[in-house]
């Protein structure tokens, strides 16, 4: 089930590239990551193609497990520079009015009241324009920067992540609506029995409050969560209300949209209230031939340590130890505890139970514009494979990466936003000041979220 107008979402990075590691390498990128402009100059643009949301992925450690050193990392600028991506949406918000801010936190190295209060903060100075992309990140790396020995094993982390939801939906819910009054006269604030104690305790978290932070204008933050493992999916498919996916091609998309649907539909949630976004680099021209160059001088640019780094990284795995033709063994399969989505990617496109290491670097595409699909040509050559996707039964819109920064979102707001705008695709204007609104999505009254989730 397609939406009428696409969701259109940009998939960002508060680090010295984007989702594509050589993009910082690229003669037309901004090196100036490290400034407030350079993130505001990129959500004037977002908005003015009337984007519904500017999304930011994160990572608790730069990409160090190959070779168990940063080096490499450091040396090539394989997302080494990393700022908190909270702080940077802070930055963008202050310069927009409608554009969605979404953030990536984890539930495995923080606090659910933390958590908690950093989002409701955002929600609230947003005007209601925030969402929070749960995860619960990936390797060992990560876990060494929070004082553990190991990362927790894949299903558990997600067994962790339901009750920390379940803690951060509770605080977001313990300030009715109205609670606030505000009466200089009287000298009365608020009223003490619309805000109440969470008194939490449960296998994981105990978390008392009370809350800290008033509901905002959309009620509470949206959230979003990328999960595609059989766990994965199925916490996305009971929590999410926006899902990024990464899908290989159109037929394996129209598969697992309606798969995931079905998943959506077993909660007992509305199919139509959670949309599903696949990822996707876009390259245009003004012909498809010079999008097509563009391309291939971007493809020139990417490193093969690039890949070795990120597929380390996102499977929890040091890829030094194995040369090409290696066959992965069951044992080593066994030990990956990352992205699980990736190992099921490469097994399933190989057709090989036991992958080798030229199998993970051609079919995950890590590192390279393969990892994700790119539609490259005019405008009008963009829009028609958009479209197809979207009419096609694959997906309720898109998650837009970019090949060089600010340039990508540039091209795609100048060249594809009016064609899927002409062709009534995609919004013309917001639908309202608020990221639920302009999603179309329920606003919550504390305390609906047991009924919704539970």
């Amino acid at each position: 089930m397609t939406q009428s107008m696409m969701t259109m979402v940009a998939f960002l990075q508060a680090q010295n590239c984007s989702n594509l590691v050589a993009s910082w390498r690229h003669p037309d990128t901004l090196l100036k990551y490290d400034t407030p402009e350079f993130y505001q100059d990129i959500a004037r643009t977002l908005e003015r193609g009337k984007f519904h949301m500017a999304f930011f992925d994160d990572r608790l450690a730069m990409p160090d497990r190959y070779e168990d050193n940063h080096r490499e990392a450091v040396e090539n600028g394989v997302r080494t520079v990393k700022l908190d991506p909270t702080t940077v949406l802070t930055m963008m918000g202050c310069v927009t009015r409608r554009l969605g801010l979404g953030a990536t936190y984890s539930t495995t190295y923080y606090e659910p009241f933390h958590v908690a209060r950093v989002f409701a903060t955002l929600d609230m100075l947003s005007r209601g324009r925030a969402a929070w992309n749960v995860v619960t990140s990936l390797n060992d790396s990560e876990a060494a920067n929070f004082g553990a020995t190991e990362h927790l094993a894949h299903d558990l982390r997600y067994d962790r992540a339901d009750e920390f939801l379940e803690v951060v939906m509770g605080h977001w819910s313990t300030w009715e609506e109205g609670a606030l009054i505000h009466d200089k006269q009287s000298g009365r604030f608020a009223n003490g029995e619309k805000v109440r104690r969470l008194d939490h305790a449960g296998h994981w978290f105990k978390s008392r409050g009370p809350f800290t932070v008033p509901r905002s204008k959309q009620g509470h933050p949206v959230l979003l969560q990328a999960g595609q493992s059989g766990r994965g999916s199925e916490f996305a498919a009971r929590w999410a209300e926006l899902v990024f996916v990464i899908w290989p091609n159109l037929d394996v998309a129209k598969k697992n949209f309606a798969d995931f649907k079905s998943k959506v539909v077993a909660h007992r949630r509305d199919p139509a209230k959670v949309r599903v976004v696949p990822a996707l680099y876009v390259i245009t021209g003004e012909s498809r031939a010079h999008a097509e160059e563009k391309k291939a001088a971007i493809d020139a640019l990417v490193r093969p340590i690039d890949s070795l780094s990120l597929l380390s990284e996102v499977l929890n795995f040091d890829f030094s130890v194995k040369k090409p033709g290696d066959a992965f063994t069951d044992a080593e399969l066994n030990s990956i505890s990352g992205l699980r989505a990736i190992l099921d990617r490469v097994v399933k496109l190989s057709g090989v139970s036991n992958p080798t290491l030229d199998d993970f670097l051609k079919f995950s595409g890590r590192g390279t514009t393969a990892e994700l699909p790119t539609f490259i040509g005019t405008g009008t050559d963009v829009a028609d494979q958009m479209e197809a996707w979207f009419k096609g039964g694959a997906c309720d819109g898109f998650v837009l990466a970019a090949t060089n920064m600010p340039g990508s979102y540039e091209d795609f707001v100048d060249r594809v936003v009016p064609e899927l705008q002409r062709r009534s695709l995609f919004q013309e204007d917001y639908a309202g000041a608020t990221l639920r609104e302009n999603l179309g999505l329920h606003v919550p009254r504390a305390g609906e979220w047991k009924q919704m989730y539970l």
